[in-house]
């Protein structure tokens, strides 16, 4: 199952590793797929569920609004 969000606030290099790095937190086995040009950001996750991976998200400073599957 791929969890799908839309960050507008990402911008950079950094705003990726600092979102990749909120991620792996609460899901270390978890494929982090981020495409900056388009906002998106695609996780595959090992244990982690949506709300944890967006409360993390948000907790690491960004914006993100999920996307239907």
């Amino acid at each position: 199952m791929t969890i799908r969000f839309e960050v507008q606030d990402m911008s950079c290099g950094h705003c990726v590793s600092a979102i990749t790095r909120a991620v792996k937190e609460v899901d270390a086995e978890a494929e982090v797929k981020i495409d900056l040009a388009s906002h998106r950001v695609e996780v595959q996750p090992r244990q982690a569920d949506a709300a944890a991976l967006q409360a993390a998200i948000s907790e690491a400073g960004y914006t993100p609004v999920p996307l239907p599957a």
